[in-house]
């Protein structure tokens, strides 16, 4: 599998048209449902392969943008998501500095 191509696992006959949000590939128990004993082997079953990784970072992406931003009636939620997750970001690089500059009640 290269940069661009289909996933291995996705056959056009089977699945229709191809669906970048979908996850092509075997399907095991979602994480809620999983028990905490059997999280050690759930986890194990994970592929933590870096191009994984980004697949899993891609298909979040499309899920979060046929749910929010394509639809045609979207609001401005998504626009609020993306703000908020900004300045959460913002907040955690910049905390070391902000924490420096505290206002004591005593000198």
């Amino acid at each position: 599998m290269g940069f661009g191509d289909y996933p291995a696992e996705y056959d056009p006959k089977v699945h229709g048209p191809y669906d970048p949000a979908r996850f092509y590939g075997k399907a095991d128990t979602p994480l809620a449902q999983v028990k905490l004993g059997e999280l050690g082997g759930w986890l194990a079953r994970r592929n933590k392969h870096p191009q994984a990784i980004a697949g899993a970072i891609s298909r979040a992406y499309w899920r979060w943008q046929h749910k929010y931003v394509q639809p045609k009636r979207s609001g401005i939620a998504p626009f609020l998501q993306v703000v908020t997750a900004s300045m959460v970001f913002f907040y955690v690089i910049n905390s070391q500095k902000l924490s420096r500059h505290k206002n004591y009640k005593y000198h």
